[in-house]
């Protein structure tokens, strides 16, 4: 079997960045293509040995997108091509079925929300055009049974949908004594300090502005937000109104790997002492699942990754806010400063890593995936069988 990727891009992003652990660990040879942004994660692609293309699309509309992928996947005879994200989904699913040579078509969705999908809104347009294109693949994968109630909600059927739990390599999150020390000693934190710390895009969906707010209530106490967007300025801006911006870190983009612009997310992880998540709303929820692996209380809001598991797989979570994550600003900042000040006078640090952890390994998601590859394979109708 040999599988292409198509993804919309390839930023530092939680899709991104999963996606080249998986190829990691799929037993297939696997060609990656995006159609827009070959930022870091194609480079760590490429030095992991996977070929990777740039489409080189123009925004939404660029319909030549379209026939330029289809003979890119002609000529690379495969036999099951895999998409990533709404703009790659759509496009490559048609793409696919234009080449004519493809013996199955899978989806995977990462980044389906109530309201908005990869922080976009919802609109009724996206919606009809996402429900089109699915039917011509094979199966569509969800990241969670949240996600997966969702594409049922939309009318996606049942049959279709297959949950795969993103994962993650949790060795490479094990907490590391030295480790910790030199990162607070880079970022010139104390030794002594009580540390909070997120992870991910800075934009408005993420509630960063919560967490400053929280940490200004708290004497004391640092923040570190690894991660890059547009939010950065403001988050800066809104650190030196409230007089914290001394015990602020705002690291920008920083990868699994870490290099020569600065630490990797498990030595950040390191130097925290308390992890909080407080995404208006989360697919997965994949920088909490690191955090547990690092042995780090989590507190967090919306994070289906935490959430549909069994009651009692992750002792060292505390959930925020209402259960729709429609609490006010103000709400959410008290209860999150509650939260925090209670992991600051408990004295607890570093928890054991809980049985979450476990159940979120890639190689097990590699396996769930290789399952929807065969099914997929195995169901193909006859006339794209014909081809392989």
């Amino acid at each position: 079997m040999k599988a292409l990727h198509i993804i919309t891009g390839l930023g530092v992003g939680g899709a991104e960045q999963q996606l080249r652990l998986l190829l990691r660990h799929l037993p297939v040879p696997c060609d990656v293509v995006t159609l827009t942004n070959p930022g870091p994660v194609a480079e760590g692609l490429r030095a992991d040995g996977i070929r990777v293309g740039h489409l080189g699309m123009n925004g939404n509309r660029d319909l030549t997108a379209v026939p330029r992928l289809a003979r890119l996947i002609r000529r690379g005879a495969y036999d099951l091509v895999h998409t990533h994200l709404y703009r790659a989904c759509v496009y490559g699913r048609i793409a696919a079925r234009l080449a004519g040579t493809t013996r199955a078509t899978i989806a995977t969705e990462h980044s389906l929300g109530h309201a908005e999908i990869e922080g976009r809104p919802l609109t009724r347009g996206t919606r009809a055009l996402y429900l089109r294109t699915e039917r011509l693949g094979a199966a569509t994968v969800a990241v969670s049974p949240t996600i997966a109630g969702r594409l049922l909600d939309w009318g996606v059927p049942a049959a279709r949908i297959h949950t795969v739990p993103n994962g993650i390599d949790a060795a490479r999150f094990r907490f590391d004594s030295g480790q910790r020390r030199a990162t607070r000693a880079l970022l010139r934190i104390p030794d002594d300090a009580f540390v909070v710390g997120g992870v991910g895009r800075l934009v408005p969906g993420k509630r960063f502005d919560v967490l400053i707010r929280a940490v200004a209530a708290l004497p004391g106490a640092w923040l570190v937000l690894a991660g890059d967007g547009p939010e950065a300025g403001s988050l800066r801006a809104l650190a030196s109104r409230l007089g914290i911006a001394e015990r602020v870190r705002l690291l920008g983009e920083c990868d699994t790997d870490g290099g020569t612009a600065g630490p990797g997310i498990p030595a950040v992880l390191s130097a925290m002492d308390t992890f909080v998540s407080a995404s208006r709303e989360e697919t997965f929820g994949l920088a909490a699942v690191e955090a547990l692996a690092a042995g780090l209380p989590v507190v967090h809001s919306a994070c289906p990754a935490i959430e549909d598991l069994p009651a009692g797989r992750a002792p060292g979570a505390t959930r925020i806010g209402d259960a729709g994550s429609l609490s006010s600003p103000a709400d959410l900042t008290h209860e999150l400063t509650a939260a925090l000040r209670h992991r600051m006078e408990s004295g607890v640090r570093r928890l054991p890593p809980p049985p979450a952890v476990d159940q979120y390994d890639i190689r097990l998601s590699s396996e769930r995936l290789m399952d929807v590859y065969a099914h997929a394979l195995d169901t193909a109708p006859s006339t794209w069988r014909a081809h392989s």
